[in-house]
């Protein structure tokens, strides 16, 4: 199958664009990259301090400067039900690399906070910059010289793609990421959705809120919705990252204790002293990345991605923006329907046919690069693949020919829409994006006077006032990285959602960010530059009144132009009383991100 010239004009302006930056990055890797272990050129003072609390054993062959030394980079705590699993897996990994003449240690812990836990508090204003301290720590974690191969235990949100930006810095060494999988089905997520909604209208008490929260949010693994965690995992399978089909295994089962093992096996196999050398620096590519934006569209992943895979691209030298995902998603159907997009949860996607499908339906569609370095090998093809036990070891056969559930997982000729549902926004507000799987048409377009706010909380006391029983856009300014860091605003679903559902039109304007949950309310996030970088949307008066057309891709200010260019933007002081955690602790960025573009360059807010 010939690919698509849509996908082939866009593949080949990011090549142009990341020529040079690309280049350098090659150059850097190539100059790193060694075929005797890089431990060999550390003095023995550096050595023996680097193995002295290892076994006897592992000390003969690390002194013997043969066999591979693989890290282990893992971001292991008990706050992250997705992350408690890892507790266990060093103890597999290190049994599996001796199985096969390989040495492992755990080169380093990275912080790795819960946005369940923080939304709508004081500590999700962290949110966002924990992903380069992630991706700081990983860089420290292999700055001692002494890998030929790193193994990346990480799942949720902001911990991926810190964990893969860090990588990236040593990109001469293979790298493959181990999940851990998703929990199992509890709750239905529409079912907890109505709880919340009820809660909000006062309906339900709190005690009904926690058993349904806790029904949903129930054991070990990711949470099951198809979120920044699981999109996540969908990117490192889509990418070549993975290995085949080990996205979406449940934790605490055989296969995933194997799919664990076979991953440390694997990176034995490929360093730089083998035959079959596959450093994480080349399978992150142009390619790799346009890939990765393609995966995103065709499954309704999260929009926390259109900042990540930006930040991800340019570690690896690779300059993409939000005007290649919008191109993208204008030719990228919608194969998958995953809560927040439908009623079904990950575990369904996984037992309808899961990545191994959806990765062979959009390569037989001309709709994937396929000719790209993955951590199984060269092709895309490997990862049309799935994993089962054979005597207690992973083994691959061909993913399905059929889904075994076309309301959760269609072929790439019956799709659930045309179109990837991910947009690009634009007007005298600025450039935003907006997801529109999971909203439905007839939301997608609202033209409403804005009512302005400066706080997501002030939003909930107005809605529990009663004063938002109309149609409005919520303009919630103030929300940018510069400003508190760019936490998310999911806690404003429930309460939008409920006066949508009594047949107002409502929307949310913002230059904050929302959840990879969140869903049928349309948002215009990202805003760009942001209001205290003196963006546009600090122009906006309550009264005026916004267009906001997901079909046209138009987000609009509809005041005098005269009078437009005469408002001055708003301003608050960010050092004042009660502006919250991000604003206290990165006083110190603001003052590096010295102008809009440069800050969101550096997280990954594109132009």
């Amino acid at each position: 199958m010939s690919l698509h010239p849509g996908l082939l004009e866009v593949t080949q302006r990011v090549i142009e664009r990341s020529k040079e930056s690309r280049a350098r990055y090659l150059a850097r890797l190539e100059q790193a990259a060694s075929k005797e272990p890089v431990r060999k050129g550390l003095a023995c003072t550096n050595q023996a301090h680097a193995w002295a609390a290892m076994p006897e054993t592992d000390k003969i062959m690390l002194r013997e400067m043969h066999q591979p030394n693989i890290a282990i980079v893992s971001a292991y705590n008990e706050m992250l039900s997705a992350h408690q699993p890892f507790e266990a897996f060093p103890a597999i990994i290190k049994k599996a690399a001796h199985e096969v003449g390989a040495t492992a240690q755990f080169a380093g812990g990275v912080p790795a906070m819960c946005d369940g836990v923080t939304q709508g508090q004081a500590g999700m204003e962290l949110s966002l910059f924990s992903r380069d301290v992630i991706a700081m720590s990983t860089a420290v974690a292999l700055s001692h010289n002494m890998f030929d191969a790193t193994l990346c235990l990480g799942v949720c949100d902001k911990i991926v793609p810190g964990l893969l930006i860090g990588a990236l810095q040593f990109g001469h060494l293979p790298t493959i990421f181990v999940p851990a999988g998703p929990m199992t089905s509890g709750i239905a997520n529409k079912e907890k959705n109505i709880t919340r909604q009820l809660f909000a209208e006062g309906k339900v008490g709190r005690d009904a809120l926690l058993a349904s929260e806790e029904g949903s949010y129930h054991g070990p693994g990711t949470c099951t919705f198809f979120g920044t965690a699981n999109s996540n995992q969908m990117l490192m399978e889509i990418m070549g990252l993975h290995l085949p089909g080990a996205a979406f295994t449940n934790p605490g089962t055989p296969l995933r204790d194997a799919l664990t093992a076979a991953a440390a096996k694997r990176a034995a196999k490929i360093t730089a002293l083998g035959n079959e050398f596959i450093p994480v620096g080349k399978v992150i590519d142009e390619k790799a990345i346009i890939n990765g934006i393609i995966g995103l569209l065709a499954t309704g992943g999260s929009t926390n991605h259109t900042i990540h895979l930006i930040a991800i691209a340019r570690a690896a030298g690779v300059m993409i923006n939000w005007s290649d995902f919008n191109d993208l998603s204008a030719i990228i159907p919608l194969l998958a329907k995953v809560y927040p997009n439908g009623a079904a949860d990950v575990n369904h996607f996984h037992a309808a046919g899961g990545m191994g499908y959806l990765i062979r339906e959009l390569l037989d569609a001309g709709l994937l690069h396929e000719d790209v370095w993955t951590v199984a090998g060269y092709g895309l093809r490997h990862c049309a693949q799935e994993p089962f036990l054979d005597n207690g070891v992973a083994v691959w056969r061909d993913a399905p020919l059929q889904s075994g559930d076309e309301s959760v997982l269609r072929p790439a000729v019956n799709p659930f829409q045309a179109d990837g549902g991910t947009k690009l926004l634009q007007g005298n507000l600025g450039r935003a994006v907006i997801k529109t799987s999971a909203v439905a048409p007839e939301h997608r377009i609202v033209n409403a006077p804005a009512i302005v706010f400066d706080d997501q909380e002030d939003v909930i006391a107005a809605f529990k006032r009663g004063e938002l029983e109309r149609d409005f856009i919520a303009v919630v300014r103030f929300q940018g990285p510069r400003a508190n860091g760019m936490p998310e605003l999911h806690k404003l679903t429930p309460p939008l959602g409920v006066l949508q559902d009594r047949g107002f039109k409502v929307a949310l304007v913002t230059d904050g960010r929302m959840s990879g949950a969140s869903g049928k309310v349309p948002a215009a996030i990202h805003i760009t530059p942001e209001v205290v970088s003196g963006g546009a949307l600090g122009k906006v008066r309550t009264g005026d009144m916004i267009l906001l057309n997901a079909e046209t891709g138009e987000l609009v200010a509809q005041v005098d132009a005269a009078e437009w260019a005469a408002r001055e933007v708003a301003s608050a002081d960010l050092s004042a009383n009660g502006f919250g955690m991000g604003r206290e602790l990165f006083t110190s960025f603001r003052a590096v991100a010295t102008g809009a573009e440069e800050g969101a360059i550096s997280l990954g807010l594109a132009h």
